[in-house]
């Protein structure tokens, strides 16, 4: 598990708001509530939420510098 800061890929980001599987999912309705990831997937929300609190982003310490 990765601790730190995280790397930003321009690449992926763009990637995943334009897949197709993302507009297929949206569009037929199978959206899951926000907060519902686990239901969906309780192996990747789990490895998310550990993530996601053990790094931060080089955005958010511009934001902060800049506040």
């Amino acid at each position: 598990m990765k601790i730190g800061m995280r790397k930003t890929s321009l690449k992926k980001s763009l990637r995943a708001r334009t897949s197709l599987k993302r507009n297929i999912v949206h569009r037929a309705g199978f959206k899951m509530p926000r907060g519902y990831g686990w239901v969906r997937n309780p192996k990747k929300y789990m490895y998310n939420k550990v993530y996601h609190r053990t790094t931060f982003s080089i955005f958010k310490v511009f934001k902060n510098m800049f506040r």
